[in-house]
């Protein structure tokens, strides 16, 4: 599968990112297969986290079922960085036009960051594949069923920023179509096994199979 098929997947079986800010390469294949082994499809690399290019190549090599690549994309020598590593994925904080083009022309999967129903229309002109609602602190739900009632039932809204297992629900019922997931899932140096054990809960709250 490509880039844009294994999005579709993951959108159909688990919509959640994977954001391993500090993540260090010795890490990554620990920390991938406890991800994988709890459902998760789209795993992110910060590319402000420690030596990002190799844990974004051993992860793209470990787990070539899922979708890997890079958040904090901000310019496009990162977007060709990111594609020489194995990435398939850019996401960024921000929607820039130029990184948006290079990540299309290269093939890749581009989430930019929005947070206005302007900043939404022109990324999806631009060629994203989906949008990264960002800070969702600043995106309550309400915001969300708004953007939604003009924004396509078929283009991926995903809020990031304080995404807990008890907020998604509400936020999913407003037109959320997943979520990235941060500092609840991953910090520098949380074992693997704890990873996991969180990531199995995100995926229950997205299931609603999560017992309180």
């Amino acid at each position: 599968m490509n880039g844009q098929q294994k999005f579709s997947a993951a959108m159909d079986a688990l919509p959640l990112v994977a954001i391993l800010r500090g993540l260090q390469p010795r890490e990554a294949a620990d920390v991938g297969a406890a991800l994988v082994d709890a459902g998760f499809r789209i795993i992110e690399v910060p590319l402000n986290s420690p030596q990002p290019l190799n844990s974004i190549a051993a992860l793209a090599q470990r787990f070539p079922q899922a979708l890997v690549g890079a958040g904090t994309v901000l310019t496009v020598k990162d977007v060709a960085d990111v594609k020489a590593a194995g990435g398939e994925l850019v996401v960024a904080p921000n929607f820039n036009p130029a990184v948006v083009a290079e990540a299309v022309r290269l093939g890749m999967v581009c989430l930019p960051g929005v947070l206005t129903a302007s900043e939404a229309f022109a990324a999806l002109e631009a060629g994203a594949a989906g949008l990264k609602l960002f800070p969702a602190e600043m995106i309550p739900p309400a915001a969300v069923k708004a953007l939604r009632a003009v924004i396509a039932p078929e283009v991926a809204l995903l809020p990031v920023g304080g995404i807990a297992t008890d907020n998604m629900a509400q936020y999913r019922a407003a037109g959320a179509s997943g979520f990235g997931i941060g500092s609840a899932l991953y910090t520098p140096g949380r074992p693997h096994q704890e990873v996991g054990e969180a990531a199995l809960r995100f995926a229950q709250a997205w299931t609603g199979t999560l017992l309180a």
